[in-house]
């Protein structure tokens, strides 16, 4: 990153988000790294005491229960990934807890599944304790609440949860420690090619660079960096892929001179609202819009009206979240409906005053309204 283009942004960040994956925690036998834990946590506590402040997302629960429990290597059914998180979290926020007390910073252990971060008043309530943490000069040391996450609630890893706690709590900056030193031209497995510095598109080269999942020790890769890059970008917000394995790497970061790729805004902030419709939720269906629809959503800032309505798939309810699709398959957006599916097709393709005729009533003249939809 140079450190001239840093400087303009880089003072201003005082809320940062900081992913540290498996790999970078684990030593080589699943134990956990304790002076590699020391050195990082030696980092965090330094940007703590300068004034900015430090959210974890730390990996490393399975891969620590691992080893506790014996096993000899990570398991490949849920009740035994449950179990070694388990046993695992404990041992790693007790590790946590006792190095940041050498520097007088409590820490606060919080654990989070899809559910928490989707419904509207856990949203609010997990965004409100991790802020009053924060605000008591505590550091939260967040995961994902893998004893009880089924498919249904879990957000799939922490390199997503990372950037959805990001979007929570409205962070200026989100750095994924791995142990690479970001994204290279080519994917991982091969020779990587030079390093790509900044990132202003996800586009499908960016993907491809990504190459495929992670490690035994890990679920993520950068394949699923760069779906997070993704959603930070959307978002309005910043993020690095750097090496947590480089010494002094958190202080280079904001030195503006580590070695690492730097993913830039891709549009204004979102609001918090708008964050929680684009990012917190698994879409319970799909509209296709035709292209008058398109062009009044986009050029125009307008609200998605049925007569722009085209098709409608999956079984929702009013007020659940959907997206919206272009005719050929292109992701326009997404909102929150107010009809259901089965009154949505009766009224796609139809103006607002034949409502009543059929489907018995017209509460609402518009199928997502503006304020309650977000464009890609």
């Amino acid at each position: 990153m140079n450190e001239q283009a840093s400087r303009n942004w880089i003072d201003q960040v005082r809320r940062v988000v900081i992913k540290i994956g498996s790999r970078a925690l684990v030593r080589d036998d699943s134990h956990l790294d304790h002076p590699q834990i020391e050195s990082l946590v030696e980092q965090m506590q330094a940007l703590i005491k300068g004034g900015r402040q430090v959210i974890c997302v730390s990996s490393g629960a399975v891969a620590a229960g691992v080893a506790d429990l014996g096993l000899r290597c990570r398991p490949r059914d849920l009740p035994g990934l449950q179990a070694a998180a388990s046993a695992g979290q404990a041992h790693l926020i007790s590790f946590y807890r006792d190095c940041f007390a050498r520097y007088g910073i409590p820490v606060g252990q919080v654990l989070l599944t899809h559910a928490d971060l989707r419904q509207r008043e856990r949203h609010l309530n997990a965004r409100n304790t991790l802020s009053y943490l924060l605000e008591a000069g505590a550091i939260p040391i967040i995961n994902e609440n893998d004893t009880v996450a089924v498919k249904e609630i879990k957000v799939g890893d922490n390199d997503i949860l990372s950037a959805l706690v990001m979007t929570l709590v409205q962070a200026d900056l989100l750095i994924m420690l791995t142990t690479a030193d970001g994204l290279y031209s080519r994917p991982p497995g091969v020779d990587p090619g030079p390093l790509i510095p900044r990132v202003s598109e996800i586009s499908p080269m960016i993907e491809a660079m990504a190459g495929g999942a992670g490690s035994s020790v890990g679920t993520g890769g950068m394949r699923s960096k760069i779906e997070a890059a993704r959603m930070v970008m959307r978002a309005g917000e910043r993020m690095v892929i750097a090496n947590a394995r480089t010494p002094g790497i958190l202080e280079k970061i904001f030195a503006g001179s580590a070695t690492c790729t730097f993913f830039e805004p891709a549009s204004p902030r979102l609001a918090g609202r708008k964050r929680w419709i684009a990012f917190f939720h698994h879409p319970r269906g799909v509209i296709t819009v035709d292209p008058g629809a398109v062009k009044a959503l986009r050029e125009r800032g307008g609200s998605l009206l049925a007569i722009g309505v085209k098709r409608v798939e999956g079984s929702f309810l009013r007020g659940a979240p959907v997206t919206i699709v272009a005719d050929g398959g292109e992701e326009i957006g997404r909102g929150l409906v107010n009809y259901p599916a089965e009154e949505l097709v009766q009224i796609q393709g139809k103006r607002s005053a034949d409502f009543m005729k059929l489907i018995g009533h017209c509460e609402y003249e518009e199928v997502i309204h503006r304020d309650n939809l977000v464009l890609r």
